[in-house]
């Protein structure tokens, strides 16, 4: 986090707005487009990386390009509800390279996976996987017909 004395303002929102957009943008190209100086976007670029809030950056991959053509979430519910389960949960989720996204949520259901994988076979295979040595109350999964919205930048300067 940026602490009280450096204050996350509107340029920074601006940065970060644009290298969601764009990460492959250059230091010179970000700041003509914030208006600053190089060394002025540079030494912000710093304090975001050093503070924790720029997280690196990614190459967007067109997945089903690749033949990942079938998103899946996956909706858990269980039984068990102890520190102990959960992290062991977590790390055998962590070893199943088709989870892209993996959240605890609250409500009905305990816990959510968006799974990539090629087609019924692969989402077939990665289940067996999912719920080995695990007891699920409850597993069921939602199977995306077209991305509407994917991986859409925030546009900070707006919130």
């Amino acid at each position: 986090m940026i602490d009280q004395e450096q204050k996350f303002d509107a340029i920074d929102r601006r940065i970060l707005t644009f290298l969601q957009r764009d990460g492959s943008l250059s230091q010179r190209e970000l700041a003509e487009k914030v208006g600053l100086s190089q060394n002025a976007c540079w030494r912000r670029l710093q304090r975001l990386q050093e503070s924790g809030i720029l997280k690196g950056s990614q190459a967007a991959v067109d997945l089903p390009a690749l033949g990942l053509d079938l998103t899946v979430f996956v909706m858990i519910r269980t039984r068990h509800h102890s520190k102990e389960w959960a992290e062991g949960f977590r790390r055998h989720v962590e070893k199943l390279p088709e989870v892209v996204d993996f959240y605890r949520i609250g409500g009905d259901w305990d816990y959510l996976l968006k799974v990539v994988t090629r087609g019924m076979r692969g989402y077939d295979a990665f289940y067996q996987k999912l719920i080995t040595d695990f007891d699920f109350s409850t597993v069921t999964g939602f199977f995306s017909m077209e991305a509407m919205m994917q991986n859409r930048p925030t546009d900070l300067t707006r919130l």
